[in-house]
């Protein structure tokens, strides 16, 4: 997936760009799964160059949260546009995972 690229594998560290939206959240999921079952870690996205996402996405991040939380790792998100860090924060979404 192009919009998904892998930066490190232990931690994992992952860029997100482009955009993220209904049409690719379960392949975004599925890239996400494949790097962290191969590596189990806590979890960086990297956002500089993410320029939309909607809800389906924003459920997606969630879902990833609770997959790493389950074997005790976080997740951090990183670099996102004032813009999408809104969306986060009106869907309260800051409190239960970190975005820096």
């Amino acid at each position: 997936m192009k919009e998904v690229t892998l930066l490190s594998q232990s931690p994992l560290v992952i860029a997100l760009s482009k955009e993220l939206d209904s049409a690719n959240a379960d392949e975004f999921y599925g890239a996400v799964r494949a790097y962290y079952n191969a590596s189990p870690s806590d979890i960086t996205f990297v956002c500089d160059e993410l320029v939309f996402i909607d809800s389906t996405a924003l459920g997606t991040f969630v879902k990833i949260l609770k997959m790493v939380k389950t074997d005790g790792h976080a997740l951090k998100i990183t670099g996102l546009s004032e813009r999408i860090k809104k969306l986060f924060v009106i869907c309260a979404l800051d409190r239960i995972m970190e975005i820096a």
